[in-house]
């Protein structure tokens, strides 16, 4: 039968209630960065495709991949590329049942997240 009570019954506790966390914070991020790297790549997609198509429509992708906002798309994908890889060394780890408590949760999360930018400025000033 239904439930006729519904409005008596407590409410989930939800974002209000709990701080974030820094596992629920990296775990945000890795689905962000996945996402972001799938608009980096349809970029990358547009240009080849662009150089493919003629030379006018490829001095126009080459503009957009050349100007500040393409550099802050590709800085970006850099950083969420490393990110990404460590994110997910992070969860084999867990996979294997290891470094579920919380202390070692965090001090993988800082890690992943120190890590990503280190490889990032390292990859920036290499290239």
């Amino acid at each position: 039968m239904a439930d006729v009570n519904r409005g008596n019954r407590p409410l989930s506790p939800h974002l209000q209630i709990y701080r974030p966390q820094l596992t629920s914070i990296t775990s945000i991020l890795t689905r962000i960065t996945g996402n972001a790297l799938i608009v980096a790549s349809v970029l990358i997609v547009w240009w080849l495709l662009a150089a493919a198509t003629s030379a006018e429509y490829f001095a126009v992708a080459d503009g957009v991949v050349r100007s500040w906002f393409g550099k802050l798309v590709f800085l970006g994908s850099i950083w969420a590329v490393w990110y990404h890889l460590l994110a997910g060394l992070r969860h084999l780890y867990y996979d294997s049942g290891r470094g579920l408590d919380i202390p070692t949760a965090e001090k993988l999360g800082w890690g992943v997240i120190l890590g990503s930018v280190a490889l990032t400025l390292i990859t920036i000033t290499v290239l």
